[in-house]
């Protein structure tokens, strides 16, 4: 099938055991060639896996069990297919992973990933991890909703979870979906309370319906930290262009802006790096997972969406029998997002904006502040009162 990546261990599966976790993080898959048929390839496969299990030692020797003991359970096998970022974006893919991990940490899961280099491998990767039988693939993003909608229906022994993306109405399917416009009100809000110039800056990934979430969240806050703020948007187009991404937040700080807040994926860090250059008196913001440590002092905070803690939660249920389908959202008051503590900054941010950044977070949590999440929605805001 089109699209679809190819590995060692994929092939045969009982090589993953030999393989130590930084050599299987680090190996990116190709795309398979059509097998072909006969006695030859079935030769040369048993030779190449014969092969390839004599030159490893297995990590345990395996204990004999007891006469008349039950088989030991068979482990959890769980994968993930990221999107063209990569497994190594130190962001939304990264989290997941981190995710997974923590899975084979505490009960022993078997996982793996694939790369997504472009839109046309999601429908070959999903499918190629259903065959190899694990027992739940996650599609890491919302671009994976059609290939998910094409390839779920043929695995009903597979689940699949889907990432800030709708899922298919079948039994084997769930949608685990984060208020991100919460998040990025919290970082306006902090951006704006704490900006010298006035203006702020926001950096996405591929305009859409969800980024847009993140930019009328961020707006909402900084109008609600400064009314008469000024807030600067541009669009990387894509997921994967640190270069553009560092020019787009060149552009915005020549602009005046002194704070931005990069939600662009891989691309994304371009900003981070732009905004470290650019030195003393100007932050960004991180996305998705903590990544103020990226360029220590200079990363303000992150807006952090717990996809690490929702995939592993989504596994563990599986374990515990408790998988169900439909739809899981994830939004401040469930913990799902949040800021980051700010380890390299706090003592930069006044005690007064920390403790107002405090009363906004309840609020929000509460409902008190009900946060816009199109462009519809934010014309209409009215920033809230907050006691001074």
């Amino acid at each position: 099938m089109a699209g679809r990546r190819f590995s060692v261990s994929a092939q045969f599966p009982g090589l993953s055991a030999c393989v130590p976790e930084s050599d299987t993080r680090g190996r990116r898959s190709g795309h398979a060639r059509p097998a072909r048929r006969g006695r030859v390839a079935g030769a040369v496969a048993a030779a190449l896996a014969v092969a390839a299990l004599a030159g490893c030692a297995p990590r345990q020797a395996a204990a004999p069990s007891a006469a008349g003991g039950a088989a030991p359970a068979k482990p959890l096998k769980a994968a993930q297919v990221t999107d063209a970022g990569g497994i190594d974006d130190r962001s939304f893919n990264a989290s997941a992973w981190q995710g997974l991990q923590r899975a084979r940490q505490e009960f022993g899961a078997e996982i793996k990933f694939l790369e997504s280099r472009e839109q046309s491998d999601y429908e070959g990767n999903l499918s190629l991890l259903a065959e190899q039988g694990s027992d739940i693939v996650f599609a890491v993003g919302f671009l994976m909703e059609d290939a998910l909608k094409n390839v779920a229906a043929s695995f009903p022994g597979t689940r699949f979870a889907i990432i800030d993306g709708n899922a298919p109405d079948l039994p084997n399917c769930v949608a685990l979906k984060f208020r991100e416009e919460e998040g990025a009100f919290l970082a306006g809000f902090l951006a704006g309370s704490m900006t010298k110039t006035g203006a702020i800056g926001f950096v996405g990934g591929m305009e859409s319906p969800l980024m847009k979430r993140f930019e009328a969240g961020y707006i909402a806050g900084g109008r609600t930290a400064k009314p008469d703020i000024r807030v600067l948007v541009k669009y990387v187009g894509n997921w994967t262009d640190v270069a553009k991404g560092k020019e787009l937040a060149i552009q915005e700080m020549a602009q005046g802006a002194d704070i931005l807040f990069a939600a662009a994926g891989k691309g994304g860090l371009g900003v981070l790096d732009a905004v470290a250059e650019r030195g003393r008196g100007f932050y960004a913001i991180g996305v998705d997972r903590d990544q103020d440590d990226i360029h220590p002092g200079r990363i303000l905070t992150s807006m952090m969406k717990d996809v690490a803690g929702a995939v592993y939660e989504t596994v563990k249920a599986i374990r515990e029998d408790r998988w169900r389908s439909g739809e899981r959202v994830f939004g401040v008051k469930e913990g799902g997002i949040k800021l980051s503590p700010m380890r390299f900054t706090r003592q930069d941010v006044p005690p007064a904006v920390l403790a107002r950044l405090d009363k906004v977070t309840q609020m929000v949590a509460s409902g008190q502040i009900a946060v816009p999440k199109t462009d519809d929605e934010l014309q209409n805001f009215a920033p809230p009162s907050l006691p001074p």
